[in-house]
Parts: structure tokens; sequence; C-alpha cells
């Protein structure tokens, strides 16, 4: 059972067939669907083919209600504190040439608190993923550490993916750094920008620092693995879908440059597809 904590909420990703072109009509392919860092890596881990829990919080709203159907409809089990805000919200737009622009609403998922947690809900846990935007704003970053403390009494390994080189900025590296050695992850995600804007040594705040190069692969102390080429249509959720890969890979006993291996395969497979979800 692999547990992660934080977002859910509806991806709207708009693909236009060619450059945008201002005060006219852009043909584009546009689909709507599931999202948040926390609920992604949950439904890859659950198609490939292990248990994984989501804890999150999400309006009484449409959005909220057909989110949780989803992923009920893919066996991941999910852990829901209702709010009366709305369900959170991103608009991804992807270029033609596979970058993307995201502009987020995080909606209700931010307003966890420490006392909407249940100890059961991670009973039998053998890893709690931290996204880093669950680490950014209160009071869900105090709900993300009692949760990790939830997951440790339950024997659970820890592992944390900084999600935003604009979101640590914000928050500031220093303060991150800090937090990072008080979590003492087994394992530590993290692009090379984010790496950079951090500016602590990975390998001081976590026993496995991964990290992500995007085409490039990953980098785990020095040993590179190399991406398989695709052809890319869409980045959404390929972190994600790495990082699942990953840890499910680590705990059922792959060596790192093994568990590295599946991770950039199944990321790579990611990308050739629309939207962050498995498909």
């Amino acid at each position: 059972m692999m547990l992660s904590i934080g977002d859910l909420v509806l991806d709207v990703t708009v693909a236009p067939k060619a450059p945008l072109k201002v005060d006219d009509d852009n043909p584009a392919s546009i689909t709507v669907g599931g999202g948040g860092q926390a609920a992604n890596f949950c439904a890859w881990v659950a198609a490939l083919g292990e248990q994984s829990r989501l804890v999150t919080r999400v309006g009484e709203d449409d959005a909220g209600r057909l989110l949780l159907a989803q992923l009920n409809t893919i066996k991941v089990d999910v852990r829901v504190v209702w709010a009366k805000e709305p369900t959170g919200a991103i608009a991804v737009l992807v270029s033609p040439n596979g970058a993307r622009t995201m502009a987020t609403q995080r909606g209700a998922s931010t307003g966890m608190r420490p006392d909407d947690l249940r100890a059961e809900w991670f009973d039998g846990v053998q890893l709690i993923h931290v996204p880093g935007y669950s680490l950014f704003e209160e009071p869900l970053a105090s709900a993300t550490q009692a949760a990790v403390e939830y997951a440790r009494r339950a024997g659970g390994r820890v592992a944390v993916d900084l999600s935003s080189a604009a979101g640590l900025e914000e928050y500031g590296p220093p303060r991150m750094v800090h937090l990072l050695e008080k979590l003492g992850a087994e394992l530590l995600f993290a692009t090379k920008h984010e790496a950079d804007v951090l500016g602590a040594p990975l390998e001081r705040l976590a026993k496995v620092p991964v990290i992500k190069l995007g085409s490039g692969g990953c980098s785990i102390l020095g040993e590179v693995t190399a991406a398989p080429r695709v052809v890319e249509v869409d980045p959404t959720g390929a972190g994600d879908a790495f990082a699942a890969a990953f840890c499910v890979s680590y705990l059922r006993g792959a060596s790192l440059g093994e568990a590295a291996r599946r991770g950039v395969d199944v990321a790579a497979s990611a990308v050739t597809t629309i939207g962050a979800r498995p498909q």
C-alpha cells in the first residue's frame, strides 16, 4: 500500500493545433479529466498493479464527486474530507511543440487540517508520497507533516517530490531545506532546476536523491539512466508517472538502477498521450 496526500483537481487540457492567434478562433483538442499530483501518483501506482490510497480534501460539488468516482473506478482507495470551498482546477495549455503552461486554482485541497486525519487511514502503508505542493501552503502543510508521522509509526517510508521550482522560490529554499532535514525522507525526487533552486546537496536531505532530467532520463548519485526516445505529445503527469513507477519498483526490491529504468520507461510512455493519468 502506497499513500499520497494532497491535490485532487479537475484538469482542463487545451492543445492547439498551431500557434495561438490573438483575437481569433484557434482549432484545438480539449480534454477534461482528473489531475493533481497526489491523485496522479495514486492513479499510476494502481495502474502498475499495487494498492494506492489518496488522502485529499475536495468540494461538495459535481466536480469533486466526479473526480472521486473516477479514482474509485480505477481502484484507488480515497479517504476524502468534504469541504464547502470548490474543488480545485488546473487549465493546462500544451503548445504544438509539447511545451506546457498551467493556470492553477488549488481550491479545497489546501484547507486540510491535521485534525481531519484518522490514524487508521495509515494502517498498512509501506510508503507515503509527499508532493511538494502539499508542503507549500497552510494548513495542508501541517496536515502533511502529521501524515508523515502517522506513516512512520505504521512502519512506512517517506518519498518527497519537490514539484515546483516557482513554489520552492516562494516558500523559501532555506526553509524547505530545514523541513526536508526534519522529514528525513528515504526518497527525494527533484528536477535539475528544483535542485538548483534548493541550493543544498540532495544527498544530505534523503537516503536516495533522484534528479529527474525530462527527456534525458534521470540521475541517481551521479549515475544517469537515459530515457527512450518517443514522440512527446503532453508532458503533464510524466513526473508523477516516473515517481510512481520508481517507488513501486523500489518497494518490490529492485536495485536503484532497475527502479530508474522502470521509472523512465513509464514516464516516456506517459508523454505520448494527452492527460496526466494512465490511458
